[in-house]
């Protein structure tokens, strides 16, 4: 049961303009290193390379960083790596060159990488560069010998970047409203990198998204252009599905560096048409994803592999930069751990997602001694192995996973929170609901049952009928309600119409043509079969 000021807190969470190093599971000693060197880099004026990592979060945090200190130093450069060449975190070859393009450069901040970079670290100490880790991934078997780590695994890598940021300013007597305006990219990233929105996440969050609706950023305002969004009306499923993965788009695609741009850009022209070009990249995106998904479930269903507790696909022409997400959508469709690799001569890169109950992470550092690099967190990883070494691999997950996996925790269920009538369901149920947003992991939006209600009419919808739209009917009732269960569609010849159903559904607002009208967002449906 929970108290009075627990409750209060959730429905008002505190500001994050009075979070500590201990809120936010950092350790301030570290902190204070960081600052130390931070301060130390601005007097002397020596070069300074924020590099981060190309997905939202890496790019987010980056931007804070490298924004912020250029308000101090104009010798101060973001870095993002390109995912093919460079591949993910600190690069010796990049970290040369960096060095060599500016013999001036004495220090350099990892955010969203680093942690389990020793070796790169080392590199860098040796051409007389040292290095603050800031990063929220799993720490490895050694933590880096580093002037400063600047790690906690309860938030994203932006708010790491943002606290550091506040503290830097704090530092130099500046007024903090001006960091207030970076918790846009707080909420985008927290939300992109798919934090469990209770807590401190949920403090960032849902304040990051008040500034988001009222951000001044106008790479931010072109991407709403762009994609049809209006300021005020962004929520967690717009970042989610829709500004994230544009952002996400170009690492995958090309280079993360065209994301960054926008973000940082005052020109609104430029925005704009950066905005164009993360449109249209992240539809490539979206071809090439399914493209692999489709190839990597034919592989797996000709080979029997759905029934292994653990799915590993591999193929040559498997795009490094969107393996993440056919990984994920197969983990979704089968309920299983999936590995998807993209397979080369020497070296073959992959990722993988999982499911609760199995923390992918632990397993594949349990193969490390056949690995190359590896990183990641309990859901998502992500590692580089010799392919000669991938069939033996293969089979020592699986291994893991038959041991670890049984079929309660294979078996896909849904969470239902309070069963009622469909007449019952009004405006102000939703409204009332609205009050405990943001919805997301950890804090999911309230799932409900209504039964016997009567299907009107029906039809699918989208690309291909992908989707199933219909209309159901309250018992003893004039009451009818519009629906919609994405993905659904093949059900359409399976229903009759005035047939009685049991419905899982949330709410949603639809808005059409300038109206607003209440919907049920259907998670789940079964009728009597005869």
């Amino acid at each position: 049961m929970k108290n009075k000021k627990q409750v209060e807190e959730f429905l008002n969470p505190t500001s994050p303009r009075l979070f500590t190093e201990k809120d936010l599971g950092l350790t301030k000693k570290e902190v204070d290193k960081a600052l130390k060197r931070i301060a130390q880099a601005i007097k002397k004026k020596e070069g300074i390379i924020v590099y981060g990592d190309y997905d939202a979060d890496g790019i987010c945090s980056t931007a804070i960083i490298w924004e912020t200190l250029y308000r101090f130093t104009k010798n101060v450069l973001p870095y993002i790596p390109e995912r093919v060449s460079e591949g993910y975190g600190l690069n010796q070859d990049s970290i040369a060159k960096l060095k060599s393009e500016n013999p001036n450069l004495k220090l350099i901040i990892t955010v969203d990488q680093g942690i389990t970079a020793n070796e790169k670290i080392e590199f860098a100490k040796s051409l007389g560069i040292e290095v603050i880790v800031c990063d929220h991934h799993q720490i490895g078997e050694k933590i880096p010998d580093c002037t400063a780590v600047v790690h906690t695994d309860k938030v994203c890598a932006a708010a790491i970047a943002w606290f550091l940021a506040k503290k830097v300013s704090q530092q130099a007597r500046e007024n903090l409203k001006i960091m207030e305006k970076d918790l846009d990219l707080v909420a985008i990233a927290t939300i992109a990198d798919l934090q469990p929105l209770l807590g401190i996440n949920r403090s960032l969050t849902k304040h990051g998204l008040k500034v988001l609706n009222e951000t001044k950023r106008c790479g931010l305002l072109e991407i709403f252009e762009e994609a049809g969004l209006k300021s005020g009306e962004i929520g967690n499923y717009e970042v989610g599905f829709i500004i994230a993965p544009r952002l996400n788009a170009m690492g995958r695609m090309e280079h993360a560096l065209e994301s960054l741009r926008l973000i940082c850009t005052p020109n609104k022209n430029q925005a704009r048409d950066l905005a164009q070009k993360l449109g249209l990249t992240n539809k490539e995106r979206q071809t090439l994803t399914e493209e692999v998904t489709k190839h990597a479930r034919q592989l797996l269903l000709a080979s029997g592999g759905e029934s292994q507790k653990l799915i590993f696909i591999s193929h040559e022409t498997y795009q490094e930069g969107v393996i993440g997400l056919a990984a994920g959508k197969l983990a979704e469709e089968f309920y299983r751990p999936a590995v998807v690799v993209s397979k080369g001569e020497i070296y073959s890169k992959a990722s993988a997602r999982s499911v609760n109950g199995f923390n992918i992470i632990e397993a594949i550092r349990a193969c490390s001694d056949l690995l190359v690099e590896v990183g990641g967190h309990p859901m998502a990883a992500g590692f580089t192995v010799e392919t000669s070494k991938l069939a033996v691999l293969k089979s020592r997950l699986e291994e893991l996973a038959n041991k670890e996996l049984d079929e309660q925790k294979l078996t896909k269920t849904l969470k239902v929170d309070c069963e009622l009538p469909l007449a019952a369901v009004k405006r102000e149920l939703f409204e009332k609901i609205a009050e405990f947003a943001p919805f997301g992991l950890g804090n999911p939006s309230p799932v409900f049952v209504s039964r016997k209600v009567r299907l009107v009419d029906f039809r699918s919808v989208g690309n291909s009928g992908k989707h199933l739209k219909f209309k159901v009917a309250a018992p003893d009732s004039s009451l009818i309600f519009e629906a919609i269960a994405f993905s659904w569609g093949s059900l359409a010849p399976k229903l009759l119409p005035g047939q009685e159903i049991d419905i899982a559904y949330g709410l949603q607002i639809n808005y059409w043509e300038g109206q607003e009208k209440l919907e049920l967002k259907i998670k789940d449906l079964k009728w009597k079969k005869d």
